[in-house]
């Protein structure tokens, strides 16, 4: 039994040179009368001049935004001056605190006082092994004015917390020899960080800064970079530039704009327009799948910034639960905090909208290709992936956020705090309002973006933007 294919459905293609001509013979209202009539049995397809006018539309929006953030960034450019070292990140010269690398190179149990803590000498110091309640690590600077001499830091353990209180119970076994909560925890071999500040007789007291993480951090990239080419090959390669290219712009635009004074919230959306041009371009390529994307994308971001202005004010949300941003404020009075807090919402938003809207302008575009296609029924195709997209990306969102406030659940737990304290207080109520105002911008995009993507498709042509 054989079957016949269905015949394609009109396609928004320029008539013939003849039958245009046989049509300007036609009087207006017959052929705005024959166009309606055509457009009704034509599998639901929006009007042929749509593509005509929808093309130079979008580019004209896509130029007057790029010229606005041309503009916003000449205005809000910073000066990148010297500025004052906040007290906690200041030595006692004034300056910025002295940080060498280490290496600890032996360790010994030992008396929590000796005379050569923190000294650093050209011979290898000599503690008296007591078997005390402190770990002395002995380390060998590797850098810094002291570089090649040593030095000795003690470690309390939770035994020197027992032994230091009268009358306190003795120290679990299990657990006496570790060293006391937050304390690091050292073993031969490792490298680590120290900081210098001055002693009573002037010389340097060396003392545990941080660990050295720069050769992990490194491996880590490199195996993150190679693992994007690998799969993405050079589109993966250009993904990786407009990673960095928006690096710099948070490094030498947006941090010092906002640190100048700057309107934060104007630095923000300056920033996340600049970054979200770069990244977009550079990893889908200049075409018009990534022009419907980035549009999408922009509108999206204007209406995040809207929704994040509106919940910080209805929630009465401040910022100042975060330690950091206390401290922020009274290095630099000048910040407005509620800005601060509207910033973040803002370019947090950017990775997930870029994500969603992509997505949609490829589906829509790969959805046009179908022979017999029409625009009406890639849209509405289209418009099926985004659901499935925006139900799984809502997950990613407030997981996400719920991941970095997990030792805030825990701490409020363990103060056994009602349900109704824990999801009233500001620290959790600022991760509810990032899900919810991006939940929101990720649920307006995909229809804005599927709808600018449609009207710029040829249905039923062969997709070429790659």
């Amino acid at each position: 039994m054989s079957h016949r294919l269905p015949e394609p459905e009109p396609r928004d293609d320029p008539p013939p040179r003849a039958e245009r001509r046989r049509k300007a013979d036609v009087p207006h209202a017959a052929a705005h009368s024959g166009h309606s009539h055509g457009h009704h049995h034509g599998g639901g397809d929006l009007p042929g001049q749509l593509t005509r006018y929808a093309k130079p539309v979008v580019i004209g929006l896509l130029s007057v935004a790029a010229l606005a953030v041309g503009i916003g960034m000449i205005v809000l450019w910073p000066g990148h001056a010297d500025r004052p070292i906040p007290m906690q990140f200041r030595s006692a010269t004034g300056g910025p605190i002295q940080v060498s690398d280490a290496e600890v190179i032996s360790q010994i149990k030992a008396d929590c006082s000796s005379p050569a803590t923190g000294v650093a000498s050209a011979e290898f110091p000599t503690v008296p092994t007591t078997g005390g309640p402190c770990r002395a690590s002995i380390l060998k600077l590797t850098s810094g004015p002291d570089s090649g001499r040593y030095t000795v830091l003690m470690i309390a353990t939770n035994a020197a917390q027992s032994a230091d209180v009268p009358g306190a119970p003795a120290a679990d076994p299990a657990t006496a020899d570790e060293p006391q909560p937050g304390q690091p925890t050292l073993e031969k071999g490792d490298a680590i960080r120290v900081s210098a500040m001055p002693g009573p007789d002037g010389r340097a007291r060396y003392g545990f800064y941080d660990y050295q993480r720069g050769t992990g951090i490194i491996v880590w990239a490199i195996a993150f970079v190679l693992a994007i080419i690998a799969v993405a090959t050079w589109r993966g390669a250009r993904a990786i530039v407009g990673l960095i290219v928006a690096f710099v712009v948070l490094g030498f635009f947006t941090l010092p704009s906002i640190l100048d004074g700057h309107s934060v919230v104007g630095v923000a959306v300056v920033s996340a327009a600049a970054i979200l041009f770069a990244v977009l371009y550079l990893a889908h390529g200049f075409n018009l799948r990534t022009s419907s994307a980035l549009l999408g994308t922009l509108a999206s971001l204007v209406l995040a910034t809207v929704l994040s202005r509106l919940a910080i004010s209805t929630m009465s949300l401040t910022g100042l639960s975060a330690e950091s941003t206390a401290n922020l404020q009274f290095y630099q009075g000048t910040i407005s905090l509620n800005g601060l807090l509207l910033a973040g919402f803002v370019i947090g938003t950017i990775g997930v909208l870029n994500d969603v809207t992509i997505t949609q302008a490829s589906a829509t575009f790969e959805l046009a290709a179908i022979p017999g296609q029409t625009r009406l029924g890639a849209f509405r195709s289209a418009m099926r992936v985004g659901r499935d997209h925006i139900a799984s990306t809502v997950y990613t969102l407030v997981f996400a956020y719920a991941g970095s406030a997990l030792p805030l659940l825990l701490l409020f737990s363990v103060a056994a705090q009602p349900f109704s304290s824990l999801i009233t207080s500001e620290e959790v109520a600022i991760e509810l309002a990032r899900a919810f105002v991006g939940g929101i911008a990720l649920a307006g995009s995909v229809p804005l973006t599927t709808a600018i993507a449609a009207a710029l498709v040829r249905p039923g042509a062969q997709a070429t933007e790659k």
